[in-house]
């Protein structure tokens, strides 16, 4: 099976503070790999440095055949192929729905404003949305919000998804509902990478589960090792309920 993503030893400081110190992991196409851990443990730089966001200073980073510890990477490239949602949804407020949705695909891949409005359909399908089309932001919930993102970044057609805590600011119905789209996603054979704090989600749907502790990857595994930790600190984790 192909990596999508391959991390060697990468390293990444800000100023005198290390947080990652020397990463090493894998994401093979097709798979969906869950990334848990304390705060301030690397787990969002780690996704962060994935689409450029943050560049690394030691190691290599290997993201959909483009070398990311060379120089004259293009990440505008690099973005077309790994579109990310963050906890916040950044819509824009005075854009519908759907303009929200066709702005990058018109801009960045080059499609007519009908073509685009194809693709804003199919993807608002894909969350659950196709209603809200000509809704505003301020008109959708908080987890309507956030799956209009995930619709926005799906519209890019990116071989990679990658979710950086998307719930957290979600009560639990709108996690829910959140939680069900990433999932429908992932046995779609959406290639995605996740930062989240939702173990029992985390157990259910990833292939792969990795515990960052102190800027590492401490443990790693499928969905057993959240009932048999191997080490006293993913116990300590998982027993403080996060």
């Amino acid at each position: 099976m192909t990596n999508i993503v391959e991390f060697h030893n990468v390293r990444k400081s800000y100023g005198a503070l290390e947080v990652l110190k020397g990463v090493s992991l894998s994401v093979p196409k097709g798979s969906v790999v869950a990334l848990i851990g304390r705060s301030g443990s690397g787990k969002s730089t780690a996704l962060r440095c994935v689409n450029g966001l943050e560049s690394i200073q030691g190691g290599e980073l290997n993201v959909c055949g483009r070398k990311l510890h060379e120089a004259g990477v293009k990440l505008r490239e690099l973005r077309k192929d790994v579109g990310i949602v963050f906890q916040s949804y950044n819509l824009f407020p005075h854009k519908t729905v759907e303009e929200n949705i066709t702005l990058s695909p018109r801009l960045t891949r080059g499609l007519s404003k009908a073509q685009a409005r194809e693709v804003a359909q199919r993807v608002l399908a894909q969350v659950g949305l196709s209603e809200k089309a000509a809704s505003y932001p301020e008109q959708l919930s908080g987890g309507q919000q956030q799956r209009v993102a995930i619709a926005r970044s799906l519209a890019m057609e990116p071989e990679l998804m990658l979710f950086d805590e998307v719930t957290s600011a979600l009560d639990p119905e709108l996690t829910g509902e959140v939680l069900k789209t990433i999932e429908a996603l992932a046995k779609g054979g959406m290639t995605m990478i996740l930062v989240t704090h939702e173990m029992a989600f985390a157990k259910r749907v990833a292939n792969q589960i990795v515990f960052m502790h102190q800027g590492v990857v401490w443990e790693t595994g499928d969905g057993r090792m959240l009932d048999a930790p191997q080490t006293p600190e993913l116990r300590n984790f998982i027993g403080n309920g996060l």
